[in-house]
């Protein structure tokens, strides 16, 4: 007879391929079906809140790895919280207003704007926002995020908008909002203001000029043939100077070179001479730079007057010590210039051109116009050196174009008047990392104020109404008014009618006797539209609550949404809207480069979920360091692939062992469970803390590496391995074998649970198979606890030291394996020679010990000093490994002398000849 019919071989129907690009879509199918996230929010009302406010993407384009990073980051929290005590609700949001769907219009879609009011281009914009938001919906989706996908927040929707100008009303009425001419980062390519969150910092090459003033006042200090040398890398702002700034601490020096006199700063004298190639120099005299006040030089292209200005923004960095001030076009200077009234001149248009007040430059586009400016500076003399830098400079991050700094009216919120309830709030919030605080403070300490209008056609309009004197008008009834309109008509409204039909009915004010108001057209900041979504998702919503108690983005969000929240909650509410923050680093390719179509090296998430599948792409989130920037590639997937097979395996293998358990009536109570059996529940419990305590702690890399130990080291290479030798041999109800399977369906149940939150397909897949279990969905359940084990401690310490024992064992027989003395273990005989702490381990010991081992023969020689001199030594044993006597089983592939004993089945040992004719019998 086939004695391989008689063996309990696993039986499941649970593939080994996952198949998980086609399989996955139809478990996404089934849980939309069963509405799963209704379901986990009803089985979990009336817990504890835990909200993880989603912080919006923009939507525009196909998502990307750093989209799937955090998508998947957020959605491994929100189902461990709702398995874990919580009601997690997730609401995902978009962010939708601002340049790059204007941009996408205008030029893929080739839409003509100048032949259409504001208010239609505007609806087109707003429809092209849903369609990107439609397809990364389903994108996001395809990852296995669970979350209200139906039911969105949305900034462009009116009740969002709505909200958002009650925050803007009420900052207006604690006086944090005003309109000033100031200079503020200008993108001529965006033809807007910029705030700092919306800069980045890329290399430019500038022209470096050094510029001498010749001095027309010298007040009793400076003669009239001395000249004051200026420097600066952008020619264009000459025709805008008016002034030039000195510290009032540092020494000045007049120095004489070539029959000229010129004022630098003492310290950055030899760094001057050796740029501008000075020989034989001599200083003349020096003197404190407050000395130098009211000084006046003469602009060397217009000849009106450049005032001498005390700053203490001037530094010897680098330049002469002596700073071109153009009021205009830098915040430093424009501050000095307000102290000593000089003005502001801007001579540069919205587009980046030069006006009619840059006499002799008009027309030319600023940068442009370095080459005339400087080539005019040397026609009149004042030019002593052109020579050119690159250097980190300013750029728009939509257009990757150079800013410059332009002074123009623009609405702010006042940072500074609040600025050090936002220090307070920093300190309140948890971080992770801890660095956050740091970064996030440091930032809030330096701010200034933040310019929050832009001229732009796609926001969210700034509810600002004129007089007829041109008084602006911020009212709570102007702003309750606005408010509903926007909720009831979205803000279009705002395009679509006059002022008056804006207002609230029969409204007057003493700037307007007339009755006639004109209203503000320029719209908000898009930081100002996400940053309120405190208010307008947490506040708005009935299942949401403020503050939140995470927000969680990538580490460039800082300067961006953190920031931006921070700043209108605080102002709003006197917090933050956040209990926690945490942040992830960038998605770079496996040599740690940025991605690029370029380069070549974008990995693109639905391309990976097409080739290995979601779960892989989320195995992958798991198993990095993301607070840092994190690698991937087709190798990186390819290895966590390799993980994923040993996980899922290992269900596998749970599963085909345990179809003939039935846990209500073939369980055994934990007291009567075998040592090892209760030994591996001791490392079960040991896991399900670990790894509930990395999930508390959002170290998913740890949730990664334990359930990856657990099931290949305790599990695969221990348990399992000898656990065959009882599981397919033995009969049925044996007391042993259902003592593994005690073991195993704990495993199975606590592993499925434990992986959930990062492989939810998989985990539910699992669950689908396990007849016992009651729930439809294994996200119906909570995490599992650990159990009590009596004696755990001194249980895990005594197989600790057996595992060790045990890997002795191994490397002996993996050595006479390669000597050719053995093949399998299975054809081995072992003799052990231990000491006295090791055979005392070994007495201790009922389990059997060549099953244990995985050996046909065992026993103890002697003492450690007895073994004879080709044993392999170790440090507490001696081994001598040796072929096992008798025939190999038919049915166990044991070697041992019982085989043929029986006369009725004569290739069985005698252990299987019984088990055969038990189970005939039965």
């Amino acid at each position: 007879m086939e004695y391989k019919d008689t063996l309990l071989m696993p039986k499941t129907d649970f593939p080994m391929r996952g198949n998980l690009p086609n399989r996955e879509p139809q478990i996404q199918e089934q849980w939309k079906e069963m509405n799963i996230y209704q379901k986990v929010q009803e089985r979990t009302k009336g817990r504890p809140l835990f909200v993880l406010h989603d912080g919006p993407p923009y939507a525009n384009g196909d998502i990307h790895m750093g989209h799937a990073l955090n998508k998947i980051i957020k959605d491994m929290i929100v189902r461990f919280k709702s398995m874990n005590g919580y009601c997690a609700p997730y609401v995902p949001g978009w962010d939708t207003h601002g340049l790059p769907i204007e941009t996408a219009l205008t030029k893929n879609k080739k839409v003509n704007r100048k032949a259409m009011s504001v208010a239609e281009f505007r609806k087109l914009c707003e429809e092209y926002a849903y369609e990107q938001i439609n397809n990364q919906r389903e994108q996001f989706k395809r990852l296995g995020v669970r979350g209200d996908w139906e039911n969105p927040y949305i900034t462009l929707k009116p009740e969002y908008e709505a909200q958002q100008i009650k925050v803007f009303g009420e900052m207006a009425k604690k006086g944090y909002i005003y309109k000033g001419l100031k200079p503020v980062y200008w993108s001529p390519s965006s033809e807007s203001a910029l705030a700092e969150a919306e800069i980045e910092y890329q290399d430019k090459r500038s022209p470096s000029i050094y510029v001498a003033f010749h001095v027309k006042d010298g007040k009793g200090v400076l003669e009239g043939d001395e000249k004051i040398i200026i420097w600066t890398t952008t020619p264009w702002t000459i025709p805008a100077n008016l002034g030039i700034s000195v510290h009032p601490d540092l020494e000045y020096s007049v120095v004489s070179v070539d029959n000229q006199k010129y004022v630098v700063a003492s310290a950055l004298l030899e760094a001057v001479t050796k740029e501008i190639g000075w020989e034989d120099v001599s200083v003349v005299k020096t003197f404190k730079g407050r000395e130098l006040e009211n000084v006046v030089a003469s602009h060397p292209i217009y000849g009106r007057d450049s005032l001498v200005m005390l700053g203490e923004h001037v530094t010897t960095d680098a330049g002469t010590g002596c700073v071109h001030t153009a009021p205009g076009h830098g915040e430093d200077d424009f501050i000095v210039g307000q102290k000593y009234g000089i003005g502001v001149l801007c001579p540069v248009d919205e587009k980046g051109y030069m006006t009619a007040e840059a006499e002799g430059f008009e027309g030319l586009f600023y940068d442009e116009a370095n080459k005339p400016i400087t080539e005019k500076l040397n026609e009149v003399g004042a030019l002593l050196k052109l020579s050119f830098i690159t250097h980190s400079y300013p750029h728009d991050w939509r257009t990757k174009k150079p800013t410059i700094f332009r002074a123009t009216a623009q609405w702010f919120a006042s940072i500074k008047d609040f600025r050090n309830e936002l220090m307070e709030a920093v300190k309140e919030t948890k971080w992770v990392p801890a660095w956050g605080e740091t970064r996030l403070y440091n930032m809030v300490r330096d701010r200034g104020d933040w310019c929050i209008s832009r001229q732009r056609a796609w926001g969210v309009p700034i509810p600002v109404f004129y007089g007829e004197n041109g008084e602006p008008i911020i009212t709570d009834e102007t702003i309750n008014h606005v408010s509903e309109l926007f909720r009831e008509y979205g803000s279009n409204v705002w395009f679509e009618r006059e002022a008056k039909d804006l207002l609230p009915e029969g409204f007057t004010h003493e700037s307007s006797p007339n009755g006639q108001f004109t209203k503000e057209v320029d719209i908000m900041d898009v930081w100002f539209d996400s940053g309120s979504s405190h208010q307008a998702v947490l506040v708005e919503r009935d299942d949401l609550q403020r503050p939140a108690d995470l927000y969680l983005e990538g580490s460039d969000q800082y300067r961006g949404w953190f920031n931006s929240s921070l700043s209108t909650a605080v102002a709003v509410t006197g917090k933050a809207p956040y209990k926690g923050v945490l942040s992830h680093g960038f998605a770079l390719d496996g040599e740690g480069r940025k991605m690029s179509k370029s380069l070549g090296n974008v990995v693109v998430p639905e391309k990976v979920m097409k080739q290995l599948g979601a779960d892989i792409l989320r195995l992958w989130v798991a198993s990095v360091d993301y607070q840092a920037d994190v690698r991937v590639s087709d190798a990186i997937l390819k290895q966590v692939a390799e993980v994923y097979r040993k996980i899922r395996n290992t269900f596998r293998f749970l599963l085909g062992n345990l179809s003939d358990f039935n846990p209500e009536t073939d369980a055994v109570p934990v007291n009567e469970l075998r040592e090892v059996d209760r030994y591996i529940l001791v490392k079960l419990n040991k896991l399900i803390d670990k790894v509930k305590t990395s999930y508390e702690n959002y170290e998913f890399a740890g949730v990664y590496h334990s359930v990856h130990n657990f099931c290949t080291i305790e599990l695969s290479s221990f348990y399992l391995d000898f656990a065959k030798d009882i599981l397919y041999i033995e009969p049925v109800n044996q007391q042993d074998r259902r003592s593994i399977q005690t073991v195993l369906y704990e495993a199975l149940l606590s592993l499925t649970k434990l992986v959930t939150p990062i492989l939810p397909h998989t985990a539910d897949e699992v669950w689908s198979h396990i007849d016992s279990v009651k729930e439809e969905s294994v996200q119906l359940v909570d995490m599992p606890n650990s159990v009590e084990i009596p004696n755990a401690d001194q249980v895990e310490a005594k197989w600790d030291s057996f595992m060790e024992l045990r890997d002795d064992v191994l490397k002996a027989l993996e050595a006479a394996r390669n000597e050719k003395v053995i093949g399998k273990s299975l054809a081995a005989s072992i003799t052990l020679y231990p000491n006295k702490e090791t055979k005392a381990l070994l007495d201790s010991v009922e389990e059997n010990l060549k099953q244990l081992f995985i050996v046909s023969g065992f026993e103890i020689g002697g003492s450690f000093e007895d073994a004879p001199e080709n044993a392999q030594a170790f440090e507490q044993v001696k081994i001598v490994v040796g072929v096992a006597e008798g025939e190999t089983c038919d049915r166990c592939w044991v070697v041992t002398p019982t085989v043929g004993e029986d006369q009725d089945h004569p290739t069985l040992c005698s252990r299987c000849a019984s088990v055969v004719k038990e189970n005939y019998q039965n």
